[in-house]
Parts: C-alpha cells; structure tokens; sequence
C-alpha cells in the first residue's frame, strides 16, 4: 500500500496551508500559540471565514454545504488546522449533529439548521451523560413524557461542555421507561436552551476554566417535530452521531504543534547553563514522541485508505486504536511542553487576588497556559469513549480475543 500523498493530494494541503495562512486573524493564531484556548468568539469568527469559503463543514456533501472532500482531505484539513494553530471548528455542529441530520433528520430539520449550524448562527450542546450513565450510556434516565404534539422532559445531564454558551442542545431521553432493553426507548431530541425550566450551573475544571456544565431539566416542554428519526430509535442516532464524534479524535496535528512548540521553547530555557534543548533526556522524549506521531501517521493513513476504498460505509476497528493512541500522544506531548517551563508553569489560581495585588505571575503566559492545557486533556482519554472502553473494542474486532 503507497501511503504517500498523490501530487493533488500534495497541492490541496498546500492550498489549505496558504489559506490558512492568509486568513487567519493574527491575535487569534497569536493566542493559540502560546497554548491558549480559543474563545467562543475566536471560533465564531474563524468558522465563518471558513464558512465563506466553503470549508467550515468539512465532512459533509456538496449538497447540503460542504465540500464533498474525501478522508484523506478531510485529514489533511484538520492536521493543518491543528498545527498552525488555529481554532477547530465547533464539533458539536459540524462532526456530530450535522451528519445526523443529513442521515436522519426531516426536510424542515435540515432546511432550518444546517445552514444556521455551518455558519454558527447556532451553538449546539450535547446532552447525552448522566450522574449514572457516561460510559454506559444506555443507563441514561431523562424522561420525555408526550403529551400531545410536545414532550414533556425531566432530567439531568453533566459535562456538557459549552452548555452555558450554548443556543440548542441534541439531548437523548427516554421515552418508554418499560423497554425490554435499555437502548431500546431512547429517543433524540433538539432543544432550544431558551426553553423555561432548563437550568445550567457551571463546572470549574482541573484547569481552572469553565468548559463543563451540569444541566437540570423540569418540565421542558419539546415540541414532537423536534424528534430527529423515530420515537424510541435514537440509540441508532447516537450510535451513528458517536461513530462521528470519533474521526479525528487522535489529533495528530495538534499532538505535533505541541511537540514543535516544546522544542522551540526549550531553545530559551536553560538547563545547567546550556539550553534546554540540548539536554539530552529532553531530546530523547522528543525523539520518542515524534517516532509514534509518524507511527500513528502511518496506521491513520491506512485505516482512512481503506474507509475511502469501502466508500465510507465500513467501519474499522483500528479507529479505536487511533483514539486510544492518539490520545495518549496528546496527553504526552502537552504534558513535554509544561515540563520544558519547569517550576514557571505553575499557573496562578488566584488570578483576582493577583489583580488587587499587582503581582506579577511567576512564569511566561505560555508556560502557565501549558499546564492549564495539561491538566484539562487529563480527560481527552475519558471522552468519546474511554480509552478503557476502546481497547476492550481492539481485543475483539482487532485481536480476535
């Protein structure tokens, strides 16, 4: 098998590359590389350039807004993206909700979102683990109760992320409690946030930012024809919008700016009066992270090959090998770039007190930011199905045990 690009294949990353390059705002691709996230309003912006371009939906078909571009596109796309850096688009439009409307939703659905979802006129949550179901899923609780031509919804849901900026939520319930199997009476629903009865409170994460929220449910009222596909089938909805949410989930990209970074950082720090970068346990780690970046490379490339061969329609298992491995990586490489800080990556905690004070942070912006990414992709193997879960996937489907 030639893993190597095809020369089209070379000049759209190229055409990508220079794209990026003109039209990113320099304060955003400024911020994100000295390791700060990207604000609602920094993705909001970079996603209608994108947008304008034709670009922002990367995944879907022509028909309904997107570029129609195969896997191997797609992946050259979000790598480029990744390590310029620039923000990524919204994953809970484009990734996750926006195919599941093309497969499953009604010709009114698609009509109204999917223009407002590419262009982020709509901000979507996911409303999908409970205090009691995360990883198990099918143990969520939310009832919907119809009555009439509405649902009425009564539940709890956690970590939903950006659920405090949010403008709609895609939310699984359940809607007949006597099922025989669990992931039978799920259905899916879309909730506008404005809705009386929805509460969101905010959680603080271990890096000190609010991404997570838990969200409570008392008597929202849903109308039916916000149901995407049939009463008591969303499981099928959510296996196919989480068989979604996986692509790209091992970041290669961003796992390689974040090693570039390190390097070039460590050029600054000094290490028993040399830099950093010439010590050479520091280069070892290097070395070691970019020989499994380009392993990991390689066995994408190969599972997207064989996606592309099989026209997208065959699922293959080695992308759990992509998830637990990708996400090692980036756990790896970020936690490099904190350590080339040393003690100047402790972040402030107390950034308030330190306004009244006047004190001046112990490290550089980059080194502080480092830690905070750090501390919060400690989750990056827990979500998307955890890594625990995955490997379970790659004894059975891969290793035939």
């Amino acid at each position: 098998m030639d893993l190597r690009f095809s020369p089209e294949e070379v000049a759209f990353r190229d055409e990508v590359r220079a794209f990026i390059r003109s039209h990113l705002p320099a304060d955003i691709k400024e911020r994100l590389q000295d390791g700060d996230s990207a604000s609602k309003e920094d993705i909001v912006t970079w996603q209608r350039i994108l947008n304008n371009n034709g670009w922002a939906a990367y995944s879907w078909p022509k028909e309904y807004g997107g570029p129609g571009w195969t896997a191997v596109q797609r992946m050259i796309f979000l790598e480029e993206i990744q390590t310029c850096p620039a923000p990524e688009v919204n994953p809970f439009n484009i990734t996750m909700l926006g195919p599941v409307l093309i497969q499953f939703g009604t010709k009114e659905q698609k009509e109204r979102f999917l223009p407002r979802m590419r262009n982020l006129d709509d901000w979507w949550c996911q409303g999908f683990s409970e205090p009691g179901a995360g990883s198990d899923l099918a143990a969520l609780k939310t009832a919907a109760k119809r009555e009439g031509d509405h649902y009425i919804v009564n539940g709890q849901k956690i970590w939903t992320s950006t659920a405090h900026m949010a403008d709609w939520c895609f939310c699984l319930v359940r809607t007949n409690p006597q099922a025989q199997k669990r992931q039978e009476g799920i259905s899916f629903l879309l909730i506008d946030m404005k809705t009386p009865g929805i509460t969101v409170r905010p959680i603080i994460s271990i890096d000190g930012h609010h991404h997570l929220n838990e969200v409570f449910l008392d008597d929202v009222k849903v109308p039916v024809n916000m149901r995407v596909y049939e009463e008591n089938k969303g499981w099928d909805v959510a296996k196919f919008l989480l068989g979604n949410e996986r692509t790209g989930i091992a970041r290669i990209g961003k796992s390689k700016e974040r090693i570039q970074f390190a390097k070039e950082k460590a050029k600054e720090m000094r290490e028993g009066g040399r830099p950093l970068s010439e010590d050479p346990e520091f280069r070892r780690r290097v070395a070691q992270l970019e020989t499994e970046a380009k392993a990991l490379e390689i066995t994408q490339l190969r599972v997207i090959s064989a996606y592309d061969k099989e026209g997208g329609n065959k699922p293959d298992p080695l992308s759990s090998v992509l998830k637990v491995k990708g996400t090692e990586l980036l756990q790896a490489s970020t936690e490099l770039a904190m350590d080339v800080g040393g003690p100047l990556s402790m972040p402030d905690w107390e950034e308030e007190l330190e306004a009244l004070t006047n004190e001046p942070e112990v490290g550089p912006q980059w080194a502080t930011e480092a830690t905070r990414s750090y501390l919060f992709l400690r989750a990056a193997s827990i979500y998307g199905g955890t890594n625990e879960i995955m490997k379970n996937i790659v004894s059975k489907a891969v290793l035939g045990l």
